[in-house]
């Protein structure tokens, strides 16, 4: 009997994953840890890599469809097996660790005779909804409690709201059992071989299935599962965080005097370059240590204040916004930051993060400064309480005892959570955050 390959733990907190490629064909004969699949999580993407050697025999999950961590997705004919062994892939064995970022931006068609049986094992998924599922409804106001699955165990896939898009939108309670039975008969017949363009997983382009016209000369983007997912975070985050926000200027003339004088040095010495990210980065996790709730989390019926400082960094990519974590930021210096920073933006940009690069994160440090803006309002990086941007540093003039100079100022913009965090602890801390950056001179430690 085949081995089965079920959808392994793709990080903390993951409950699903989406089958963005898959990497064999049936008849493939395939070696432990060889690439599967590439899979898109709500965190990252990656490779889903074999547990065993053999025959791919079947492919039970179709590209483009999302199914809870646990769920059958493939069966291989393990060399001289004798019985049928499970197998969840695990996320953590070498090949599994790069993510493929720039390969599962594109849903290509299942491969040509691959089975795309639905006998799938049930899973409880008790009204949990895919990104992908939760974006297309929330664009088309589909209420998906009125949507009867035809995914695994009944889920809710993004077909079955398609097809009733397709149709025209939700129709009132008496003819939505119509719509349903129509995308169950859909999903029962193998899907046929059709060009990346017009995956079932993709947008649809027509006009009409869009609530903005499209004129002559528009282009028309499909939405890749990377900015699929971002806007599903994005979403959920101002949905279910009630945003503030504040901001302090802070005068950073002896931090830009001092990095000039140190930088040639440092990367004489260090191979790197000293930017001014670092030296936030340190002045924030100070800070953090003496308001710890800002290090926090929301969790319905409690506050969770987390005893580890990871800080979490955004790197952009062409096509995408990653946010790799600097693991406990509080026990390195400036130096090892920096290092640590090079290397996440580094290996976000080859497509090398792991999924434990992706997660854990506490605080978010984001530096908009780079790009020009001067003020901003971020978004909350969920389920963290509270993100910070470091924005442009600009020469500008200022009262200092009456008199104007000019001095290098910087803004700093916090959003937070506000049912975790108030006024006063934020104003505290970025005070804190303030004070510390100004104190930076020639007396402060890189190492």
């Amino acid at each position: 009997m085949a081995t089965k390959v079920l959808m392994p733990q793709l990080g903390e907190s993951v409950t699903e994953g989406t089958i963005s490629k898959w990497l064999v064909k049936v008849g493939d004969t395939v070696k432990k840890y060889d690439p599967l699949a590439e899979v898109t999580t709500d965190k990252v993407n990656a490779e889903v890599p074999s547990t065993v050697s053999g025959t791919v025999t079947e492919i039970v999950v179709p590209e483009g469809e999302t199914v809870a961590i646990g769920t059958l997705i493939l069966y291989i004919e393990e060399s001289g097996a004798a019985g049928e062994t499970v197998a969840a892939a695990p996320a953590q064995t070498p090949p599994a660790t790069e993510a493929v970022a720039a390969a599962a931006t594109q849903q290509a068609a299942p491969q040509a005779g691959a089975p795309v049986s639905r006998a799938v094992e049930p899973h409880a998924t008790k009204q949990r909804y895919s990104p992908a599922v939760m974006a297309l409804s929330q664009e088309h106001g589909i209420d998906l409690s009125r949507v009867t699955g035809t995914g695994a165990g009944g889920r809710v896939t993004r077909k079955d709201v398609q097809a009733i898009i397709d149709a025209g939108g939700q129709k009132p309670q008496q003819e939505q059992s119509e719509i349903s039975r129509a995308g169950q008969e859909a999903t029962a017949a193998p899907a046929p071989q059709v060009p990346a363009s017009s995956a079932p997983s993709a947008p649809a382009a027509p006009a009409a299935n869009v609530d903005i016209p499209v004129a002559s000369g528009d282009e028309i983007i499909a939405v890749t599962p990377i900015r699929r997912t971002i806007a599903s975070r994005m979403v959920q985050s101002k949905h279910d965080a009630p945003h503030a926000w504040t901001m302090v200027e802070v005068d950073v003339t002896n931090l830009v005097n001092f990095r000039n004088q140190a930088k040639a040095e440092f990367a004489r010495k260090e191979g790197l370059n000293l930017t001014f990210l670092p030296f936030f980065i340190k002045a924030v996790v100070e800070a953090l240590k003496e308001y710890p709730m800002i290090n926090s989390t929301w969790a319905g019926d409690k506050i969770i204040v987390k005893k580890n400082i990871n800080i979490s960094i955004a790197v952009a990519t062409e096509d995408a916004l990653y946010v790799p974590v600097i693991k406990d930021a509080d026990q390195k210096s400036i130096l090892g930051i920096a290092k640590a920073v090079d290397d996440l933006a580094t290996r976000t940009r080859a497509g090398k993060l792991t999924m434990d690069d992706m997660t854990g994160g506490t605080f978010t440090v984001n530096n908009t400064g780079s790009f020009g803006s001067i003020q901003s309002q971020p978004i909350i990086n969920s389920p963290q309480a509270a993100i910070l941007s470091v924005e442009s540093i600009v020469k500008r003039p200022v009262v200092i005892n009456d008199m104007i100079a000019i001095r290098s100022m910087v803004n700093l913009c916090m959003s937070l959570d506000h049912r975790v965090l108030d006024g006063l602890i934020c104003g505290r801390f970025l005070q804190s955050v303030k004070q510390k950056v100004e104190s930076i001179g020639p007396d402060t430690k890189l190492y």
